[in-house]
């Protein structure tokens, strides 16, 4: 521990002593925490398999290789299905964010009381399902296809932008709200003009990022029946077509740099 002697002879310290033993113990709760983790781990685990997996490993690769790339005319209507499903998905949940933030943040929900708990329920509760859950669970209630994909990529779109469009709204410069406000101007256009121009663009790049998620998560929303490429992707892990697989894994990987790139531009643009 540095310390050193000042002028009046007192011993200057980093920390203090309190500190420095809540710092030691939070060090051994940590330890403590892997220790138990570890024997956890080691208590679930086969180390036969672990001592295997390389070989697995190498034998999945060789089967996976050459890729059968004629196979890939097949997947373009997938692939589509895919991108629509991420598309409308984030369109839906976009319309119903919008209101639901307005309704979390703190100077701009009606209701303080009502109905600005009731939107941060919505907003946790989306995010709290992953996509893939919300696929299977409306796969069961609405049946296997596309539309079980694009409420679920909605219903978890909700909460993500929700949660970022309410805290863009609670930063926005309250200057400019009162200067709108004091020309008389009613609720509405208090929201229209100056509300709506602070929060754009990053509700605009908020939307666009949410889509670049959507493109990944729809690529494997059929895994649990609701269309696009992981339909395929299921169909032939259950044939062991493995050569298959690897083509189907290279067009979600380009599918998802072509997404990113577009997403990267059109964050620069706006932002």
């Amino acid at each position: 521990m540095p310390v050193s002697h000042g002028l009046d002879g007192r011993i200057w310290r980093r920390r203090t002593r309190r500190s420095d033993w809540l710092r030691y113990a939070a060090w051994v709760a940590l330890a403590i925490l892997f220790a138990f983790s570890w024997e956890v781990m080691n208590r679930g685990t086969l180390w036969v398999f672990v001592e295997d997996a390389p070989r697995q490993a190498a034998d999945l690769a060789a089967r996976s290789w050459p890729p059968r790339w004629e196979y890939l005319p097949r997947l373009w209507q997938p692939l589509w299905d895919t991108i629509n499903m991420a598309t409308l998905g984030t369109l839906i949940g976009t319309i119903i964010a919008v209101p639901v933030a307005f309704m979390a943040a703190r100077n701009t929900t009606p209701s303080a009381m009502v109905l600005r708990p009731a939107a941060l329920f919505i907003i946790v509760a989306s995010r709290s399902i992953n996509s893939l859950i919300w696929a299977l669970l409306l796969v069961t209630i609405v049946g296997p296809g596309l539309l079980a994909g694009i409420i679920a990529i909605a219903l978890r779109s909700i909460g993500f932008i929700g949660k970022l469009l309410y805290e863009a709204i609670e930063e926005i410069d309250p200057g400019q709200v009162e200067a709108v406000k004091a020309t008389g101007a009613s609720q509405a256009q208090v929201i229209d003009y100056a509300i709506v121009p602070q929060v754009l663009p990053a509700f605009a790049g908020i939307t666009v990022f949410r889509w670049d998620i959507n493109i990944r998560e729809s690529a494997i929303l059929g895994l649990v029946g609701a269309g696009g490429l992981g339909l395929n992707l299921q169909a032939s892990l259950n044939m062991l077509a493995w050569s298959q697989v690897t083509v189907i894994f290279a067009l979600i990987l380009i599918t998802v740099l072509v997404s990113e790139w577009v997403s990267a531009k059109v964050r620069h643009a706006i932002i």
